[in-house]
């Protein structure tokens, strides 16, 4: 099983065959997802990278972390697993009666 890398203050500009390029040089790239604003298209300027074993997440976490990439310094670490959502909707707003 590979590793889920967060990498994050990415360029808005910065797509997914940038992303697999970039970890490309250092192993095989499972798969790479530039996450979008739902209601503007736009990246929010993070990803999460999966490679396809630990060494080679090891090996892109320390030769990309800090690196420039667009004329920002990525940030690249293991991505932690999401946080169960908590709260729930809740209407709050009066009904009609």
């Amino acid at each position: 099983m590979g590793k889920k890398l967060y990498v994050g203050n990415l360029s808005y500009q910065t797509s997914q065959a940038d992303l697999e390029n970039l970890f490309g040089a250092h192993g095989t790239v499972e798969s790479a997802q530039v996450i979008i604003d739902r209601n503007t298209g736009r990246s929010k300027g993070f990803a999460f990278v999966e490679m396809s074993s630990d060494a080679e997440a090891k090996t892109a976490i320390s030769a990309l972390d800090g690196q420039d990439c667009g004329g920002r310094p990525l940030k690249v670490n293991e991505a932690k697993p999401r946080e169960p959502r908590t709260g729930g909707g809740g209407g709050g707003g009066r009904g009609r009666y």
